[in-house]
């Protein structure tokens, strides 16, 4: 018997992997890729937050088994990772960090001081107290078409706005079509953060209604810093693959500004602005036979007792 595979923590990992037109399995215990020609290649999958899969990729039992072992967000996503189909689930809500966090999302006055140190924490500066979410999500407006505007200028692209039919991908010019990939990549290692850190993608406080609302908000705090000015710097020189260099530049950018080890603890940050405590479980409530092992791993990864097979 094997022992047991332990999620590493996010910090510990590098950010995202794309694989396209391959089959993907164990064997002898290793996550491996096999191309067209039988040619495989060893993915050390516990070591990766998050792995897109693109069209053209197979996924057997055993693979998507050892990826939610080991903590590893698996999505499902278009050609260059445009459009997101489906993920995997590389942990799960913890049911007391999903009610904490609920609570704070469905009561007004939390929600709003949860919104407010989000918007101070993207724009370096407190919001008046007695502004709504949808006044603040009008200055968000404003502020975001400037600095889009901005950052296109410092990097000499031809700026018009930001739109695109995700129906018709290649009709959208260079500059939008960098920016999708950008974006994609880093919800991609967002959502595997939140659910790492034990929190349900789709409850939101600024994006409501989606299935990745709350991963929305998070990446909105780093995307000015991190993916836009790559998107630009990429458009910019007017590349024949910009989906592919704009994934390379992601990945490396990720890498250097350490990204996934920050997301966490802000996600930490954010919701202890709404001021309360999370909550205890009730007197009446029946605790688990079986305690849950201990890991080094984030809160939301789920050990997996007797996982050698």
């Amino acid at each position: 018997m094997l022992p047991n595979l332990m999620p590493l923590p996010m910090k510990d990992r590098a950010s995202m992997l794309f694989i396209q037109y391959g089959q993907i399995d164990v064997l002898d215990g290793a996550f491996v890729v096999i191309d067209q020609k039988g040619a495989r290649t060893h993915i050390p999958v516990g070591s990766v937050a998050c792995i897109l899969l693109e069209p053209g990729t197979r996924v057997s039992h055993a693979a998507v088994h050892l990826a939610a072992t080991v903590g590893t967000l698996l999505v499902w996503v278009g050609e260059a990772g445009v459009r997101l189909y489906a993920s995997g689930q590389p942990g799960g809500a913890r049911s007391d960090r999903l009610l904490y966090q609920a609570r704070l999302a469905l009561d007004d006055q939390l929600r709003l001081k949860v919104v407010r140190k989000m918007y101070e924490m993207r724009f370096q500066e407190p919001f008046p107290e007695r502004r709504s979410v949808e006044q603040l999500r009008g200055i968000e407006g404003a502020r975001v078409r400037e600095t889009y505007k901005l950052l296109a200028q410092q990097h000499g692209v031809n700026w018009q706005t930001r739109n695109y039919d995700h129906q018709k991908w290649d009709a959208a010019d260079i500059p939008n079509r960098c920016l999708s990939t950008a974006t994609s990549c880093l919800y991609g290692i967002t959502e595997a953060a939140v659910l790492a850190a034990g929190y349900a993608p789709a409850v939101g406080f600024i994006h409501t209604g989606k299935p990745l609302s709350f991963v929305y908000d998070i990446a909105d705090l780093f995307k000015f810093e991190t993916v836009v000015p790559v998107a630009f710097r990429i458009a910019a020189k007017q590349p024949q693959q910009p989906e592919r260099e704009v994934r390379l530049a992601c990945r490396d950018s990720f890498r250097s500004t350490r990204l996934l080890e920050r997301i966490i603890p802000v996600i930490e940050q954010v919701l202890v602005a709404g001021e309360i405590q999370p909550p205890e479980s009730p007197p009446e409530s029946i605790p688990p036979a079986i305690p849950n092992a201990e890991g080094i791993g984030e809160p939301g990864h789920r050990v997996h007792e007797g996982s050698a097979e």
